[in-house]
């Protein structure tokens, strides 16, 4: 990911002091990785969770078809959630398809939880509660394409 980020700096140009929401593009592309860890912990105290999946280099596809079985499929609908300002950057700078942003970048999504629909509301409150954005990406279902974003 960060290779692609220096080429589309590259081409346009633009300054890592470019203005981008509250903060500077540099430091947006700068900003640590988030840690999830107490979060997590206390919701499983609640719920059970079947699947983690950290999103990093490899994307949304890449990391959570390692924990999708080979009898099912992971169903992403990519409008479920708004890209960050610096996802929509990347991608109209550097002239990037939303297919290849998905598949190199967590576009926003740091963290994915698979839990049973019936603990879907109750694990978003739990974490909401502790401060957490949380989105309802998808779902998991039979098949065998491993990761489905559509």
């Amino acid at each position: 990911g960060y290779s692609l980020i220096r080429a589309v700096l590259e081409q346009s140009r633009a300054s890592l002091a470019t203005s981008l929401g509250d903060a500077t593009l540099g430091e947006t592309l700068l900003s640590p990785t988030r840690i999830y860890v107490p979060a997590i912990l206390a919701l499983q105290e609640k719920i059970e969770v079947s699947g983690i999946a950290h999103i990093t280099g490899g994307g949304l596809p890449g990391n959570m078809s390692r924990i999708v079985p080979p009898n099912l499929e992971a169903r992403i609908d990519r409008y479920s959630w708004e890209q960050p300002l610096v996802f929509q950057w990347l991608e109209d700078k550097g002239n990037i398809s939303s297919d290849e942003m998905i598949r190199t970048f967590n576009c926003g999504i740091g963290l994915i939880l698979v839990v049973e629909k019936a603990d879907v509301t109750l694990a978003c409150n739990i974490l909401e509660k502790l401060g957490e954005e949380v989105f309802v990406l998808g779902e998991i279902v039979e098949g065998h394409r491993g990761v489905v974003i559509g």
